[in-house]
């Protein structure tokens, strides 16, 4: 199954995840916080620096990708129209990771932070790897 890991501290991460689950009705894509101790594993796993909460880290059976390209891998398992978004991996990556990188760096300005990781609902704990 793949696996999401997100900022749970940012607050439009949080939006994200909960737009995802709305648009994932088949439960495809299960859930971790990066600063939670799975998610902390899965990056030491992957030589990713366990400190990293820039972007997105998407996790599809043995691969894995950020940024831009997480993003845009996600839309591939939503139902709804969100799922054509996926087209926009012609856009160059550069350019692409430009633009994620702009809003990643401003996040917690734009759309605040929280000093805990989000604690998923009852409705949402099954799609969590472990609670924060």
């Amino acid at each position: 199954m793949p696996i999401l890991l997100f900022d749970g501290h940012c607050n439009f991460c949080n939006a994200w995840v909960k737009l995802i689950v709305n648009r994932d009705t088949a439960k495809n894509i299960l859930f971790t916080p990066l600063q939670s101790s799975v998610g902390k594993k899965m990056l030491e796993e992957n030589k990713i620096d366990v400190n990293y909460t820039d972007s997105l880290v998407f996790f599809e059976e043995e691969r894995f990708s950020v940024s831009s390209t997480a993003a845009l891998r996600i839309y591939a398992y939503l139902d709804g129209w969100e799922r054509h978004l996926q087209l926009l991996s012609a856009v160059p990556r550069p350019l692409r990771d430009a633009l994620y990188h702009f809003i990643a760096k401003y996040r917690y300005n734009w759309f605040g932070r929280r000093e805990q990781c989000m604690v998923p609902t009852q409705e949402l704990r099954e799609r969590f790897l472990a609670e924060p």
